[in-house]
């Protein structure tokens, strides 16, 4: 077969294994090293197997994402999302909304030291969600803000989604990290908005929360020194250039693990879990990484990403126009593709044609990555909505769903907003 057929069968090939539910990692692997034996034969296929896993693995700057995921498990298990909440709820708690407000804060903070947006949203649902439904708060409310709010888990660095995009693009990613900072605030500053706005329309389902005095409220503040004191080490290392992100990640684990224990809140038990939990979430990463490679062979050796890049140059739209459509597609995966399968896929076809338009890509990794967000919570297969399902089966996908329209309608606007103000990211970025 000539290579534009061995394109269109691979692909056709890739999306009925991931329409059966083989796993992205496998369907990638099996059509890279497919694909690539048909065009240059079978023994340089089992070459390419023999070497890929290995160099994908030894690679250095892959190792910040097992110590981010390691640092967020020791964060979690040593309470510090209780810590957050009580401390965001003892400032808005009494303000209608002020608990929707709390677990938004929350989610912001928890996002600075998780890097995952699925972590953030099952943490979330179990540490605020039962405070709201106590305080009157009706289950659409809470359960839309808290699959909202976790999506900033993978936008307020250090992001795992944004690591993956910077390695697949040999792209900076301290760089990347900060450029994600005041979107993923300006993210925050929307959803709270938009929280005002349902508590004055709807405000049966929002009642006014206790009052708090000030001294509970700054009495609860020294209990979230330790989530400032990691995003400092971490984030605030790699603005400085005193660390690199690779090594930001390792500081960042060992300081979890360090103020963990200072504050008697890990056992040895508590670490063997965060251990064995992290490893099991970074060998799954490293086998999408594994098969993205793979498959980057297969896409190189067909031309695919040339032929694509053609395809949508010719076309007769502006570059903005074109940055348009590209978002279009993501939202339209979001809604049957997870996160990471989403980078891996698309960044190696599309990366391309958006710097041959002359798009900035530290900009095009947040836009990647805002996309993203909101395809975490758009139906039919919203990645935080089926957490938050999983965690609280009593609250079906319908009613987390209605709550999230709101949430959906304001993060079309924000990424209008960094469509037409490339500024907003890329201003920090550019003062390191």
């Amino acid at each position: 077969m000539d290579r534009e057929t061995v394109m269109i069968v691979g692909f056709i090939v890739l999306f009925l294994m991931m329409a059966i539910r083989v796993p992205i990692a496998i369907a990638m692997s099996l059509v890279g090293i497919g694909g690539f034996a048909a065009v240059v034969g079978p023994t340089q296929a089992l070459r390419l197997v023999s070497l890929s896993p290995l160099s994908t693995a030894t690679t250095y700057h892959l190792g910040m994402i097992p110590m981010f995921i390691l640092m967020g498990s020791f964060a979690t298990r040593s309470g510090m999302s209780h810590e957050l909440f009580r401390a965001a709820g003892a400032w808005l708690g009494h303000r209608r909304g002020g608990l929707a407000l709390a677990t938004i804060a929350s989610c912001a903070g928890f996002a600075a030291i998780s890097g995952s947006s699925i972590a953030t949203a099952a943490t979330l649902t179990k540490v605020a969600l039962p405070e709201m439904r106590r305080a009157g708060y009706s289950d659409s409310v809470s359960s839309g803000v808290i699959a909202a709010g976790g999506t900033v888990g993978i936008l307020i660095p250090p992001s795992i989604v944004l690591a993956v995009y910077g390695i697949i693009t040999e792209q900076d990613i301290g760089k990347l990290f900060i450029a994600g900072l005041v979107p993923g605030i300006l993210a925050v500053a929307l959803y709270m908005l938009t929280v005002t706005f349902i508590s004055y329309i709807r405000p049966q389902d929002m009642p006014v929360g206790e009052r708090h005095g000030w001294g509970e409220r700054f009495r609860s503040l020294r209990d979230v020194w330790a989530i400032a004191l990691l995003f400092l080490l971490v984030v605030g290392g790699i603005y400085a250039g005193v660390v690199t992100p690779t090594e930001a990640a390792s500081l960042g684990a060992v300081g979890a693990l360090a103020i963990g224990l200072l504050r008697r809140r890990l056992s040895w038990a508590d670490i063997k879990y965060c251990l064995v939990d992290s490893l099991r979430i970074s060998i799954s990463i490293f086998f999408v990484f594994i098969g993205a490679l793979l498959f980057s062979y297969f896409l190189a050796i067909t031309r695919a990403p040339q032929q694509v890049a053609e395809y949508l140059t010719s076309l007769p739209l502006s570059p903005m126009g074109i940055m348009v459509l590209i978002l279009i597609l993501y939202l339209a995966l979001g809604c049957v593709l997870d996160s990471m399968a989403m980078v891996v896929l698309t960044v190696p076809i599309l990366f391309p044609v958006v710097t041959s338009l002359g798009f900035d890509p530290i900009w095009f990794g947040v836009m990647v990555v805002m996309a993203i967000e909101l395809g975490l919570i758009t139906p039919p297969i919203g990645m935080n909505v089926f957490v938050i399902n999983s965690v609280e089966r009593n609250i079906g996908l319908t009613t987390i769903y209605k709550g999230l329209l709101p949430f959906i309608a304001i993060d079309i606007v924000r990424i209008g907003l960094l469509l037409l103000f490339p500024s907003i990211a890329l201003f920090l970025p550019n003062m390191m």
